[in-house]
């Protein structure tokens, strides 16, 4: 069985600029993670069902829009609808300070502003997934 970590890299929203999101996504691979990158211009609607199809245990959001405060939202509470509240959820992009913590009150386990280090999230990636039993 494979136990590496599955990761949906998504870009939501009319955010046309994806050279971060593959970054994120070569990074965590070189981790030895498994990566699914969904591509630009995504709905929340579509990257769950992604995630959904994929059986990935985090969904990483890269925004750059500030439409971060409509789609962060509408993909937390799909992911409620169909009972994948244990995908855990990191958000990356150009996010306001003072919109760190509201993100996190929703449901998002962390939020990586430019210039987070790669070795960070890899490990907080590590540290903070649900393995399966």
């Amino acid at each position: 069985m494979d136990d590496r970590i599955r990761v949906l890299i998504a870009k939501p929203g009319l955010d046309g600029h994806d050279r971060g999101a593959k970054v994120i996504a070569r990074a965590l691979r070189d981790a030895g993670m498994e990566v699914i990158y969904t591509g630009l211009r995504q709905t929340p609607e579509m990257i769950v069902n992604a995630a959904l199809q994929e059986d990935v245990q985090v969904i990483g959001l890269s925004i750059l829009s500030g439409a971060h405060t409509a789609i962060v939202p509408r993909l937390m509470e799909l992911l409620a609808e169909k009972q994948m509240t244990d995908v855990m959820v990191v958000l990356g992009g150009i996010i306001p300070d003072e919109d760190v913590e509201p993100m996190k009150k929703i449901g998002v386990a962390a939020v990586f502003q430019p210039g987070a280090p790669l070795e960070e999230i890899v490990r907080f990636i590590r540290g903070n997934i649900r393995q399966a039993a």
